[in-house]
């Protein structure tokens, strides 16, 4: 009897000690700590990343090409040297592939003003560079519009008055940046008509209020990230040749 009330005993602190104990969250509070200078530096953790940081910094500031001249998105009133370097660096790096996927061709590549992040300075052009004119981690898409869409499109350009990237076409406008005239590969634009419009996945999902990119005919992922466009297209070029044309200007 003696043994067996000590089993009992047992059992009953066992299971006593294996039982749950459910806690309910009261109470959250929290503060906004601001991480800038006047964080102290942890010097174990900075000598620790400090081969990684040199090794990302020679990535990033390794020569790829050299510009001639300095390039804002505000030295020109419909297009700008800049903004027909990125549109045609995308043509260029992205169309052979398209190609070579669908068996058609990108007619116009459209881009935003405001995507544009950064000036670029005269002297030698690096991934850093392209990180700061293209922060943001956008993909290529080509859009197939019908020729209706593409005159939306025209109808937006008129009234937003801005130098908006464009390759692949060649707009004028009057002094009221009303547009008069539209051609693509030297052909005026028909609605009967469909047309691959080269853009980004922020545009081409009403970035920008261009709700003409909504319900295109077709829709196709590159899987390219501008930003690597950029990148792609300075290693190959040893010189930016860019100027500010008459792709989109007004009469």
């Amino acid at each position: 009897m003696k043994h067996l009330t000590t089993i009992i005993f047992a059992s009953v602190l066992m299971l006593s000690s294996c039982k749950t104990e459910f806690k309910h969250l009261e109470q959250v509070d929290g503060k906004r700590i601001a991480v800038d200078n006047s964080i102290e530096e942890d010097s174990e953790i900075a000598e620790f990343i400090a081969p990684y940081k040199e090794h990302l910094n020679e990535t990033l500031d390794s020569p790829l090409s050299y510009n001639p001249s300095f390039l804002s998105k505000s030295d020109g009133d419909l297009n700008t040297a800049i903004g027909n370097l990125m549109a045609d660096a995308l043509m260029e790096q992205v169309n052979p592939v398209f190609e070579k996927n669908t068996g058609n061709s990108i007619d116009m590549v459209l881009l935003n003003h405001g995507g544009i992040r950064a000036e670029i300075p005269v002297g030698n052009v690096n991934t850093r560079t392209a990180y700061q004119i293209m922060p943001f981690e956008n993909e290529v898409v080509i859009a197939e519009l019908k020729g209706e869409k593409m005159l939306e499109m025209m109808d937006y350009l008129s009234k937003a008055k801005t130098a908006h990237p464009v390759s692949g076409i060649r707009i004028i406008a009057d002094g009221s940046y009303m547009i008069k005239n539209v051609t693509i590969n030297e052909q005026q634009i028909l609605k009967d008509s469909t047309y691959f419009v080269a853009t980004s996945d922020y545009l081409v999902g009403g970035g920008d209020n261009m709700k003409f990119f909504a319900d295109p005919v077709s829709i196709h992922s590159s899987e390219y990230k501008i930003r690597n466009v950029m990148i792609d297209y300075f290693s190959k070029t040893d010189t930016i040749r860019s100027v500010i044309d008459d792709r989109y200007i007004r009469q």
